[in-house]
């Protein structure tokens, strides 16, 4: 592949979103559709949101011209799914839609790619002592993992940078990865998205010119992502010769890419249904919403944050997966993630124990206040007896 092309692609989707989202902003403002604070919201004013509108453009001009570099039509396939997902985004962003209404028509997106052959995951290679799998199997577990991936990314979309941040690293790792093993639609594909997300993030750390890429952005760029995630995972074995590391761990160097977005959800839906709540009920325990409300850092601060961890956790495994098998990988991966479990579990964070703290913290200042005016009133009077 030729050099240019990669910077045709990602310079030229930089240049429509970064010129384009002033225009949604505008827009926005005119009609009045901002996304306002809520008790959950962790910024302050009221905000534009539908920057998500500007990916999915983007990306359907960028699969227009990248038609020809597919081998099995590929990119006919990417358009049912992602018009659906913006079409849901789009609703959910003016008009709340319920989770389940969100959850079919995902199901329906997932179904345009896993029913492309070009997808199939024929053998896991090994991991875990797997090797071929039925047909039913597969797409049972793409379906999962596809909608998983997607829900996952929507959910890390809680706080300015965070999404597009993470989003960034992802995708510059299967650029890399896809790169590598010769599957250049793919890297014009993650390209063109990473450079539409870098245009975003621009204006979405804005103090002046800020918007949100709502559940319109989220979804697509989580779409995106997941196919990105199941084409690796059904590259052949000759394709992985030339990664470095081993083929029977491809499976937890996945996990890995992705380690952010899934290990807040596991953790969020895990507190949720311990306190007997619906998975998909909001709440304050997402881990940037305790970088911020703990340890009171700023929202950039605690996206690059979690976006360094999230490259630093990928590096490490891939350094790893070129001489540990999988068995020995498994088991240093629970341990990262029991480890990061019970480190923010020990914070107790629920946006009830906020309150609670906030009203505790409120109680001692004012007893503090008291004790100090009555101590002032004290020595005044000491001073009163000592002049008489």
């Amino acid at each position: 592949m030729e050099l240019y092309y990669p910077i045709i692609f990602f310079a030229g989707a930089y240049l429509l979103t970064y010129l384009t989202i002033p225009k949604i902003i505008g827009l926005v403002e005119y009609k009045k559709l901002m996304d306002e604070p809520n008790n959950r919201s962790s910024h302050v004013k009221i905000t534009p949101t539908l920057g998500g509108v500007s990916f999915f453009y983007t990306l359907v001009f960028a699969l227009f011209f990248l038609h020809n570099w597919d081998n099995y039509d590929e990119a006919i396939y990417f358009i049912p799914g992602l018009t659906i997902l913006f079409m849901i985004g789009l609703k959910d962003d003016l008009v709340v839609l319920s989770p389940y209404a969100k959850l079919i028509a995902q199901l329906i997106a997932v179904v345009f790619i896993i029913s492309n052959e070009s997808f199939t995951i024929n053998s896991l290679n090994g991991f875990l002592g797997i090797y071929e799998i039925p047909i039913y199997i597969y797409y049972f577990i793409a379906g999962f993992m596809m909608v998983t991936i997607i829900n996952a990314y929507n959910l890390i979309d809680g706080i300015d940078g965070l999404a597009a941040i993470v989003g960034i690293v992802i995708l510059i790792i299967y650029t890399t990865i896809f790169y590598i093993t010769g599957e250049y639609f793919y890297v014009l594909v993650s390209l063109a998205l990473n450079g539409s997300l870098i245009a975003f993030l621009s204006f979405n750390l804005s103090s002046n010119k800020k918007i949100f890429m709502g559940d319109t952005g989220s979804l697509i760029v989580g779409f995106i992502i997941s196919i990105l995630t199941l084409k690796f995972l059904a590259l052949s074995p000759e394709s992985y010769d030339t990664l470095p590391f081993l083929l029977e761990n491809v499976p937890l160097i996945a996990i890995s890419i992705l380690i952010v977005p899934l290990f807040d959800t596991a953790r969020v839906f895990t507190i949720r249904l311990a306190n007997k709540k619906s998975p998909f009920s909001p709440d304050r325990n997402h881990t940037h919403h305790i970088l911020i409300d703990y340890f009171k850092i700023s929202h950039k601060r605690a996206s690059f944050v979690i976006g360094g961890f999230n490259l630093i956790f990928v590096i490490l495994f891939v350094i790893l997966g070129s001489a540990s098998y999988n068995f020995y990988l498994t088991i240093i991966l629970i341990a990262a993630v029991i480890l990061l479990g019970y480190f923010f579990y020990r914070f107790d964070y629920s946006f009830a124990n906020i309150k609670r703290k906030i009203i505790f913290r409120k109680k001692v200042d004012n007893l503090k206040n008291e004790m100090k005016k009555g101590g002032e009133k004290l020595i005044q009077k000491n001073k009163a007896k000592r002049d008489t």
